[in-house]
């Protein structure tokens, strides 16, 4: 794994890492097995974010931990927990979900910039997502991060096929800027994955990916540290927590048995 001191320092200045073989073998046998369970007993909130002329198709699904062992037990890995209450700086790391997301050969569906946080039920800074995947994943297929993104501003959340603002209404919060027309003017973090390796980064970190010429298999693990709190929105979260409804006030700290704490600091 790369030097913890370095990625602590990259992750707080980029909002972005790459994380060279943080998966053993048998970790990824693990995971093989959890993600092939999910994709043949999908999860109500399972969704396909891919039109149906596109060749290939664009799956993803959440919040299956408590179903999926596999999930669960990535989760709650020591050697996770660690790293991510490190590049967080938080003295303890919740779960906040899982995210599946799957681009089968030949997707031409690309995966539009955005900022994760926005699209949640969450304030706070002290976030951190692994995106794993289970397969080899070339540079054109991989995330691709503006450095810097993380210290904000939120940007507008809309939905990836049609370019809508179903979560904050629109004109409150800024436009996405067109990286992708003046590339050169924003410094651009992308990285080549093999298998068993991760990217950590900030859930307000602006991203993408493009599409997949082979099987793509990815899991996210969602963390927050001890600065989030609950924000309840009048819209339906991506993904949505029905279940706090009425049970945890707005700027409450996520102290819920939906939110397991993975790691703490002894």
């Amino acid at each position: 794994m790369n030097n913890s001191d370095t990625l602590v320092t990259d992750f707080r200045d980029n909002g972005a890492v790459v994380i060279r073989g943080l998966l053993s073998p048998s970790d990824l046998a693990l995971l093989e097995a959890g993600v092939e369970a999910n994709l043949a007993s999908p999860s109500g909130r399972a969704v396909v974010a891919s039109p149906d002329n596109d060749p290939g198709l664009f799956f993803e699904d959440f919040r299956n931990w408590r179903r999926i062992e596999a999930y669960e037990r990535l989760a709650r890995s020591a050697t996770i927990g660690e790293l991510v209450g490190r590049l967080m700086g938080a003295a303890e790391v919740r779960l906040h979900h899982d995210h599946l997301l799957v681009k089968t050969a030949g997707t031409r569906q690309a995966t539009p910039w955005h900022q994760d946080q926005p699209y949640y039920n969450i304030d706070g800074a002290q976030t951190c997502s692994l995106w794993i995947p289970l397969d080899a994943v070339p540079a054109a297929s991989s995330l691709r991060f503006v450095a810097g993104s993380h210290l904000g501003p939120w940007l507008m959340p809309r939905t990836f096929m049609t370019n809508e603002a179903r979560w904050f209404p629109e004109g409150t919060l800024a436009d996405l800027p067109d990286v992708d027309a003046d590339p050169s003017a924003y410094q651009i973090l992308n990285w080549a994955l093999e298998p068993g390796d991760a990217i950590a980064f900030s859930m307000l970190a602006l991203h993408s990916a493009g599409g997949a010429a082979g099987l793509r298999r990815a899991l996210s693990l969602r963390f927050t540290g001890d600065d989030v709190s609950h924000a309840p929105r009048p819209w339906k979260t991506s993904p949505e927590f029905p279940e706090l409804d009425g049970a945890l006030p707005a700027g409450a700290p996520l102290r819920h048995p939906l939110f397991p704490v993975v790691w703490s600091r002894s």
